[in-house]
């Protein structure tokens, strides 16, 4: 895989929601958690998807693979079931998943839909709570959540729009959900990345101009890629950072700091 491989995560099992190809976030952590000792379950989002996911899973050598649509009814119980069947316990969860109806994500947030605002809140904020109460009995020996947002949901990011809210509850949420499950040993990290070329991002309008902003405001000069975030949160997963929750982690190079 060309990554150095460093077992902080041996022994431990993680759940991957949202590879849809190698240019996705979802892929780069699970790359990253792999090479850190953890085994691997990833899901595809559907029978289109899965020629796409199902080589990178083989490639990973992950232990469970299955479909999972979140607004499917059934399909998010049935893959936690087959966890629960196969590896009895769960120590981390990464979802990086998130939808808006074009027509509701292209227009300004004055034009939304009542409904596509509900169906970009359910799948890609929602769908994230649900994870988290069947992840959690499961996190038997405590464990480690993500949720994957933006800098869009704390400052107007031209063009970003619904997702701008929607990535705004979402890092509230796990704020909550670090609070709540903390007694467990359960700890939740909203990820903030820089922006990225993934299938998701191209769906913005003016992004490339989002991209060449971001490289000329960071103060690393450069972008990030998959495997950056993907390391990060795998440290994350660690007991290196056994103290950590709750709050949002840029991975952007420190462009979210400037002005």
């Amino acid at each position: 895989m060309g990554e150095p491989i460093q077992p902080i995560l041996a022994g431990r099992k993680t759940l991957i929601v949202g590879v849809a190809n190698e240019h996705s976030i979802a892929y780069g952590c699970a790359r990253a958690f792999r090479a850190a000792g953890s085994e691997l379950a990833i899901t595809w989002l559907n029978d289109k998807a899965r020629p796409h996911v199902e080589p990178l899973a083989t490639e990973l050598g992950a232990a469970i693979t299955a479909p999972l649509d979140v607004s499917v009814p059934g399909q998010l119980e049935a893959v936690f079931d087959l966890i629960r069947d196969r590896w009895g316990r769960l120590d981390n969860l990464v979802h990086s998943i998130a939808f808006a109806p074009k027509e509701d994500l292209q227009g300004g947030l004055l034009d939304c839909s009542a409904e596509g605002f509900a169906k970009a809140m359910d799948v890609s904020c929602h769908s994230f709570i649900r994870m988290a109460k069947l992840a959690a009995p499961l996190m038997t020996d405590g464990g480690a959540m993500f949720a994957m947002s933006y800098y869009g949901a704390n400052r107007v990011v031209p063009n970003y729009n619904v997702m701008g809210p929607v990535k705004a509850a979402l890092e509230a949420s796990c704020r909550y959900l670090a609070y709540e499950l903390g007694p467990a040993g359960i700890r939740v990290h909203p990820i903030s990345p820089g922006p990225l070329k993934t299938r998701a991002a191209s769906g913005l309008k003016d992004f490339d101009l989002m991209l060449n902003e971001a490289a000329q405001k960071a103060p690393l000069g450069e972008l990030v890629d998959v495997m950056d975030v993907g390391f990060a949160c795998a440290y994350l997963a660690s007991d290196f950072a056994r103290r950590i929750t709750g709050d949002t982690v840029y991975i952007d190079g420190g462009a979210h700091v400037v002005a």
